[in-house]
């Protein structure tokens, strides 16, 4: 049982289920869905996502050894052999990838090694040079979504899509950089750039509540692209939106938040508007 718990913390779990919950979310919203392909489909994707995590942290071994927050992960512990987690991530993201082949085409199979190669092979580098590589490396959080979509008949090229990635992609940054402000000494010590240093943390708190401002209105495009169908849904997901929005306005106006809680704040709003979003075909 232990060995089973070091090899889900090796793979990031909860960051493994939102990308298959992301898929589910755009498979649920595109417009030919044969929901009999919902199962391989999130499969897969959390098989993709179990992989990308598990090779991260092979990759960011030495680093994670020194920040307090990482020090007690599988590798950097001794909990796991370098070599078998690298072998556990090949076999994640060969049967992640042809899982989604065979059970929902070309497109979301290629989207998914392509999420794999942004996030490993260019965020993981860029974060050690760049203090703002979150931004390029939100476009990873874009992917699932998109391999529902397109595992649902849906094409690349749809407005909607392109609004629903947009939501997903301002989402994530305020989430990241909400992460960082509360670790910034540790990213210092191991010798990550950190925003702490470009910014001081009044600005920081500024700009993030400019991009939380940014993801409540993303969030408000999808009612207004006809995405969603029934009525519900557009009114609660206004109801959100507007409840994150005063949130954030009243948190930040009164100075130096507790960025701790607002990170659960955000990350609870997501979780409740994929909820939404994933019921509104049952609402029709």
């Amino acid at each position: 049982m232990k060995k089973i718990r070091t090899f889900m913390d090796l793979c990031k779990i909860k960051i493994a289920l939102l990308s298959a919950y992301s898929a589910a979310a755009g498979f649920a919203l595109s417009p030919f869905h044969d929901r009999a392909h919902l199962i391989p489909l999130i499969t897969g994707v959390f098989f993709l996502a179990c992989s990308g995590c598990a090779l991260n942290q092979y990759q960011e071994r030495d680093i994670d050894a020194i920040m307090e927050r990482t020090r007690h992960r599988p590798l950097p512990s001794g909990r796991i052999n370098p070599l078998h987690a690298l072998l556990f991530s090949t076999v994640l993201m060969v049967s992640g990838f042809f899982l989604l082949l065979f059970a929902s085409g070309l497109i979301p199979s290629v989207l998914g090694m392509c999420a794999i190669v942004w996030y490993n092979g260019l965020y993981t580098r860029l974060k050690k040079k760049s203090a703002f590589a979150v931004i390029p490396g939100a476009m990873t959080g874009v992917v699932p979504p998109a391999i529902g979509w397109t595992a649902g008949g849906g094409m690349l090229s749809d407005p909607q899509l392109l609004l629903l990635c947009f939501f997903f992609f301002i989402w994530q940054v305020p989430h990241f950089w909400l992460l960082i402000v509360n670790h910034g000494d540790e990213y210092k010590e191991a010798g990550l750039p950190s925003l702490t240093e470009v910014f001081t943390r009044t600005q920081l708190g500024r700009i993030i509540f400019i991009w939380i401002i940014s993801t409540s209105v993303s969030c408000l495009f999808l009612s207004a692209s006809g995405i969603i169908h029934a009525s519900l849904i557009n009114y609660s997901l206004f109801g959100v939106s507007l409840s994150l929005a005063l949130y954030g306005s009243e948190t930040f106006r009164k100075g130096d938040p507790h960025y701790s809680l607002v990170f659960n704040v955000i990350n609870l709003y997501m979780f409740v508007v994929l909820a939404l979003l994933s019921i509104d075909r049952f609402l029709i």
